[in-house]
């Protein structure tokens, strides 16, 4: 008997998520045309992120311009293109729709990581403690950069937030991590149980920040734990970019021991698995990506829970291909909702997360009520 492949084994699969993974037979063809229109989309997406807004500029004028002069240190707009075009483009929108495709991204991925890791459709990387941690960072250097915490700010000047909530979320990750091993494994019940106290924690500790702060602070700490790509620029997706670009060509190594940890750990050892060296790299990648996120774009929800199940209903939970397929589309949702974002009040503009919000709680409330009878509510 020939060996079955993975995306032929749906009753199995079905235990853990809920669905077929290839009720009909092999979705890998599927899977390749999605991710082909998936690129299709994404360059659509990242060219209206460009073309729309408050001025209207022609893009396809200044597009051909662009290779050869974004990272020239030439003054002044290229020939037939007015210095206006060329400054909202390459400084403002531009970086804003690189950012976001990179945020949308990271956190899409690390969502189907987390999820093929805790085997669980409802987890998201906020379960592993990063965005608390990282909200607690950059609320510290909010409301304390200007008294007692001015000498380190005055030092990391425009990165002491970005960094701030970069080290927080790591910090929050470490300890959690540490809390959920023993003996050198590490139990994930105790890391999802440890990342709630954890969540709470920092929660109320920011809570207590929120209490001291004054106006401004105020409004700076609505508007970053509602999350933005308003004030994009080079900066911050050269801060982001690398760490990001690191876990989005890491993860696909990690497809197989995805796929056979879906079967449960004790399979997947059986069939060669590395189970506890998956663990590891998983999280640490995880936590260093959604990090570097949250600290350039706030706190933005829902993009780790709705993107990764909403092709595991398209094109099943083979990470060979569920995992670029969400790369692709979480960068298209999240350009697209920034666009919404920047569009529907302006000149105004809303916090991206009030959007993603909007969007995704739905979304999840649908995954509950369809899991209830998997989880026996």
């Amino acid at each position: 008997m020939s060996e079955m492949t993975f995306s032929e084994r749906p009753m199995r699969l079905k235990n853990w998520f809920g669905i077929e993974a290839a009720g009909t037979g092999n979705r890998e063809p599927l899977a390749r045309a999605v991710i082909a229109l998936l690129v299709v989309i994404t360059a659509g997406s990242m060219f209206a992120g460009l073309a729309i807004g408050p001025i209207s500029i022609p893009v396809l004028d200044v597009l051909p311009h662009l290779p050869a002069h974004l990272f020239s240190s030439r003054e002044g707009a290229p020939a037939g293109v007015s210095l206006r075009d060329w400054i909202v483009i390459k400084d403002i929108r531009l970086p804003r729709v690189v950012l976001g495709a990179l945020v949308g991204a990271a956190l899409a991925v690390s969502g189907a990581v987390m999820q093929g890791l805790f085997r669980n459709p409802l987890a998201d990387p906020g379960i592993v403690g990063v965005s608390a941690g990282a909200g607690l960072g950059a609320a510290l250097f909010i409301v304390l950069g200007g008294s007692a915490l001015a000498p380190v700010a005055a030092v990391l000047g425009y990165y002491a937030v970005p960094l701030a909530a970069f080290v927080g979320g790591l910090i929050t990750t470490l300890l959690l991590y540490r809390i959920g091993t023993r003996g050198g494994i590490t139990s994930v019940a105790t890391l999802l149980l440890a990342g709630i106290a954890l969540g709470a924690l920092t929660g109320a500790t920011t809570g207590l920040l929120v209490y001291v702060a004054d106006d401004q602070e105020l409004r700076d700490l609505q508007f970053w734990g509602l999350g933005s790509l308003a004030g994009s620029n080079w900066e911050k997706v050269t801060s982001a970019a690398p760490i990001i670009l690191v876990m989005l060509f890491a993860v696909p190594f990690l497809a197989r021991g995805l796929n056979g940890l879906t079967l449960g750990e004790a399979a997947a050892t059986h069939i060669g698995i590395r189970v506890q060296r998956l663990k590891n790299i998983s999280i640490l990648m995880v936590a260093a990506a959604t990090g570097a996120s949250v600290a350039v774009s706030g706190g933005i929800g829902f993009v780790g829970i709705v993107v990764p199940h909403l092709l595991r209903l398209t094109i099943g939970p083979d990470h060979r291909y569920l995992l670029p397929a969400a790369a692709l589309l979480g960068a298209s949702l999240l350009i697209a909702a920034d666009t919404l974002s920047r569009t529907i009040v302006a000149p105004a503009e809303l916090p991206i997360g009030i959007i993603t919000a909007f969007a995704g709680a739905p979304f999840f409330l649908w995954i509950l009520l369809r899991r209830r009878g998997l989880m026996g509510l």
